[in-house]
């Protein structure tokens, strides 16, 4: 018999009231007293994923260990929890609606008439309960997107109703409001919460537990109302208040026992919870030591969250170093001769971020050689690194017109192609590769020296490759390959020996480092530009 509990946690009044990390913080919770526990992320847009949306519009794309493109929360999830995700724990009504015609089409249902209840709602019951059906976690957390009352998630509430009623004492639902304080009143008003549930109930779901977002503190006077309006127990509102850090959240939320009401309400053991090393980290990132500036180059800087994972493992790199990282976020657009000093001279690291097309390459490229002839540490990622090759071959093989693949599409000169394409069909069908690949290391190397082994495993998102046929010149003249793949021989890493810490990577590291487990890579570069 699978005795797996479920908890939905959706949101209302308004969008970025942080969903995802307080789904993340309870499931670290829950995690810290011995509970098994993994969240999934429903989100209501018809994309079949979000590898094919722009930063702006979504964020970061997240990759996990099975090639699934993914929204960024699942980076949260890993970074909170250090358990990998995969391609079950991201569900988008794109995936349900192809999922649902291709069976339509089929003949799966038998030349019935194809509808949201029962088909869709039943295929988004049936992407839930699969986390919870071969018995590995005790706990499924379903996070659902947007905002209750949104025309795009009323299928996935009404699974969630379905649910909450087969599965009884084994569900519940937590719903994420807004406690907005009216400066001109001088009162937190509840108004926007009590709509927000009623909204819900409208719907057919009564929430278990209402955690309040709110700039001010709730007393128990504003607690009982809410209580008293919204159909919940009072030790059921949760204040959730902005914190310094998205790392002091599951703390903040121990101290208003979100998780023991959780585990009352789902008829669960309260086991004492260890939370020794996630409180070490916070004691550590408020006593860093050291300080040291690093410039993060990308062409989509105004949105911080397109970069959201190589932030948060630069942080945790910075605080097992012992070191507070200030990042200097940099425009590549902006990069040109004359500005490239200005920009970039008080950085003691520079990253050169990923991305996709033509715009920003040219300041990706200068900000490669300010860094490669100022000695100055270097990290390049995924376009990064090819951006490290390109610059490499123009200014010191003199191949003046190199270039990628994709450029050559829309520029009238000849180049010569640095990376190739290589058509690689990953295992969700597309050219890209996706998802974890070996990569096999020379010792002696920077990335050696990080890892200490000669097989990593690391996560790809990308479509070019470097072109071998230029191996031999790259490495006469002193940028080598310093790990490759070692079933197809494509170059994953790059290095140049004489600089003081030059390394370019294909692949995407950031996207394994958490609280628990900082990466080694971004470990070792923050260490170089601490030592700039």
């Amino acid at each position: 018999m699978n005795h797996t509990k479920y908890i939905f946690v959706t949101g209302g009044v308004t969008s970025s009231l942080g969903k995802g990390i307080i789904s993340a913080s309870l499931a670290k919770l829950l995690q810290a007293r011995g509970i098994r526990v993994t969240i999934q992320k429903l989100d209501p847009y018809i994309n079949i994923d979000p590898g094919t949306l722009n930063p702006y519009e979504h964020g970061e794309c997240f990759v996990t260990n099975d090639g699934a493109e993914t929204d960024l929360d699942l980076g949260h999830y890993e970074r909170f929890l250090n358990i990998p995700t995969s391609q079950a724990n991201n569900i988008t009504t794109g995936r349900i609606y192809q999922s649902v015609i291709n069976k339509e089409r089929k003949g799966d249902y038998l030349g019935k008439t194809v509808q949201v209840i029962p088909h869709i709602t039943d295929e988004i019951k049936e992407s839930v309960k699969k986390l919870g059906a071969d018995g590995d976690f005790d706990v499924v957390i379903t996070e659902i997107g947007g905002t209750v009352g949104d025309i795009e998630s009323l299928p996935f509430v009404e699974a969630v109703r379905q649910l909450k009623w087969e599965l009884q004492n084994k569900c519940i639902v937590i719903h994420l409001t807004l406690v907005p304080y009216l400066a001109a009143a001088g009162e937190l008003k509840t108004k926007p919460t009590q709509h927000s549930v009623k909204t819900m109930l409208e719907l057919g779901v009564q929430p278990d537990v209402l955690v309040c977002r709110t700039e001010h503190h709730l007393d128990d006077e504003i607690r009982s109302k809410i209580a008293r309006f919204c159909n919940v127990s009072e030790n059921a509102v949760i204040e959730s208040r902005d914190a310094n850090s998205i790392y002091r959240v599951p703390l903040l939320m121990q101290d208003e026992q979100l998780d023991q009401v959780v585990l009352e309400k789902l008829g669960m053991e309260n086991n004492t919870p260890d939370l020794s090393k996630w409180k070490q980290f916070l004691h550590n990132l408020d006593n860093l030591k050291h300080e040291v500036n690093i410039g993060l180059v990308g062409k989509y800087v105004e949105l911080q969250d397109s970069y959201k994972s190589i932030v948060e493992a630069i942080q945790h790199a910075g605080v097992s170093s012992n070191t507070k990282v200030n990042i200097n976020w940099i425009h590549s657009e902006g990069i040109t001769e004359g500005t490239a000093n200005a920009k970039l001279n008080n950085l003691q690291g520079i990253l050169v971020a990923p991305g996709f097309g033509e715009r920003g390459i040219e300041g990706k490229i200068m900000a490669v050689q300010y860094a490669r002839e100022n000695n100055i540490p270097f990290l390049g990622i995924c376009l990064g690194m090819q951006c490290a090759v390109i610059e490499f071959a123009r200014n010191v093989l003199n191949l003046k017109d190199a270039h990628t693949v994709e450029i050559d599409k829309t520029t009238p000169f000849p180049v010569i192609n640095m990376m190739e394409e290589q058509k690689f069909i990953n295992n969700l069908g597309g050219t890209m590769r996706l998802g974890e690949y070996e990569c096999k290391v020379q010792k002696d190397s920077n990335i050696y020296k990080s890892y200490g082994d000669t097989i990593i495993n690391e996560r790809h998102r990308h479509r070019f490759e470097f072109n071998n046929q230029y191996l031999t010149q790259f490495e006469e003249k002193g940028m080598i390959s310093t790990g490759k793949n070692p079933q197809t021989d494509l170059v994953e890493t790059v290095e140049i020996p004489n600089h003081k810490w030059f390394v370019g990577v294909q692949f995407h590291p950031e996207y394994k480092s958490s609280v628990e487990e900082p990466h080694p890579l971004f470990i070792s570069f923050v260490e170089a530009a601490l030592d700039q």
